[in-house]
């Protein structure tokens, strides 16, 4: 009990704070820019900043693989790229193109509709939570904390661990967490 308040307090601090930094970004914006509207950019804030320096975070590597255009697509449509760029530690169970190729037809190009936004950062949610665990560590979990409120079940089948029914294919370590490519996406259950 005290790991899903722990965990739900990480998550909830971890939105305050980027809603925090978002509005300061947001200020900033326009305050330097209200001469010049021309000026104004839908792509403002931490996630835009170039580094070539650092390790890579969670977006910057899922918009470098081509196995993940479709996740980086309904990221950028629910306006979360700042979400995924701070410092976290974070934990993203990224779905593969194959998976979202596998939701009914229709399903992605609804969701990436704006009248959508919501319910598509809700179900990205679902794929983010605080830590920055191994797939071995995760086997220790029956279940994890997502960044949308929801708890996402963990099974282990030998080797194997699925999160929310989706299979671990591999892991990549971020500057600001870990990547899980999953095979399937996960959507959170009805309330």
């Amino acid at each position: 009990m005290k790991t899903k308040t722990k965990l739900r307090l990480i998550a909830g601090s971890f939105f305050v704070l980027t809603l925090l930094v978002g509005c300061k970004n947001e200020a900033k914006t326009n305050t330097s820019t209200a001469t010049q509207p021309e000026q104004l950019s839908k792509e403002s804030g931490q996630a835009f900043i170039e580094d070539d320096g650092s390790t890579p975070n969670v977006l910057q590597i899922a918009i470098g693989s081509p196995d993940h255009t479709t996740l980086v697509a309904a990221v950028q449509a629910a306006n979360l790229e700042n979400a995924l760029v701070n410092a976290g530690p974070l934990m993203v169970f990224a779905p593969t193109n194959e998976a979202f190729d596998a939701l009914p037809e229709g399903t992605v190009e609804n969701l990436l509709k704006p009248e959508n936004k919501d319910a598509l950062a809700n179900i990205l949610k679902y794929h983010v939570t605080p830590g920055n665990y191994s797939k071995d560590f995760l086997k220790k979990f029956k279940k994890l904390g997502q960044a949308n409120d929801q708890d996402v079940m963990i099974v282990v089948e030998g080797d194997e661990v699925l999160v929310g029914g989706a299979k671990i294919l591999g892991s990549v370590k971020a500057g600001n967490g870990i990547v899980h490519v999953v095979d399937k996406v996960m959507l959170p259950p009805e309330e």
